[in-house]
C-alpha cells in the first residue's frame, strides 16, 4: 500500500503564487527554466570537539540526534580531505556531519526554518541579503541548535551551531532573493522598505 503524503503549505504556496509570479517578474516562458529550490544541506562542523584525532562519544551523539531530529534523517559523517597543521587536522579525521534535503522534507525543514528557529534567533534582526553566491544558492548559519524547538537543551551536553544552504537551479542572485521573499524568508529590510 503506497501512503499519500501531503504538500507542506510552503510546497503549496511556492506551485500557486510564488512561481507565476517569478515567471511573470521575470519573463519566463517555460516552466522548465524558472528558478527552483532543488535541496537543503545542513552540516554541523566538529573539528573543534576533535581529542587525539578522534570525536567524543557525547559530541557525535548529540550532533548526530540534533541532525536527525531537524531534519528527520540519519547524517552521514564526513572526513577532513588532507592534513591542516595549522587546524590540527589530520585527513581522514571527522570533521563534519550533513544531510541533504530534497523534496517534501525540504519543504517541511524550510516551513520549520521560516516559521519556527528564525523568529527563536536571538536579536533577530533580519537574514542577510548578501549570502547569495552567483549561482543564486543562499548560505546562513546558525549560532545554536537551541532555536529549533524540538530540540530539550537540558538534554543537550554539547552546544553547537550550524551551516544552512539552499541550493536553487535555474537561478541569480536577484531571481532567487525574489523566490525567497515570496516564501516569507524574513530578510532584514533595505532602505527602501523603510
Amino acid at each position: 500500500m503506497v501512503s499519500q503524503t501531503t504538500k507542506s503549505q510552503l510546497q503549496t504556496k511556492f506551485e500557486d503564487e510564488v512561481a507565476a509570479s517569478l515567471r511573470e517578474k521575470f519573463a519566463i516562458s517555460n516552466v522548465n527554466a524558472q528558478p527552483i529550490l532543488s535541496k537543503i544541506i545542513v552540516n554541523i562542523g566538529v573539528g573543534k570537539a576533535l581529542e587525539n584525532q578522534k570525536l567524543k562519544p557525547d559530541v557525535r551523539d548529540t550532533v548526530i540526534s540534533t541532525l536527525t531530529t531537524i531534519s528527520g534523517q540519519k547524517p552521514i559523517m564526513v572526513l577532513a580531505k588532507k592534513s591542516v597543521s595549522n587546524f590540527k587536522v589530520r585527513e581522514g579525521a571527522p570533521s563534519a556531519f550533513m544531510v541533504t534535503l530534497r523534496r517534501d522534507r525540504m519543504w517541511n525543514f524550510l516551513d520549520r526554518l521560516i516559521n519556527l528557529a528564525t523568529p527563536r534567533i536571538k536579536d533577530f534582526r533580519g537574514l542577510s541579503r548578501k549570502s547569495f553566491d552567483k549561482g543564486g544558492n543562499y548560505g546562513m548559519g546558525l549560532t545554536e541548535q537551541a532555536v529549533w524547538p524540538e530540540i530539550n537543551m537540558a538534554s543537550v551536553s554539547y552546544n553547537h551551531g550550524m551551516n544552512i544552504n539552499l541550493i536553487f537551479r535555474n537561478s541569480d542572485p536577484e531571481k532567487s532573493l525574489f523566490l525567497l521573499e515570496g516564501l516569507g524568508m524574513p530578510f532584514t529590510r533595505t532602505d527602501s522598505n523603510r
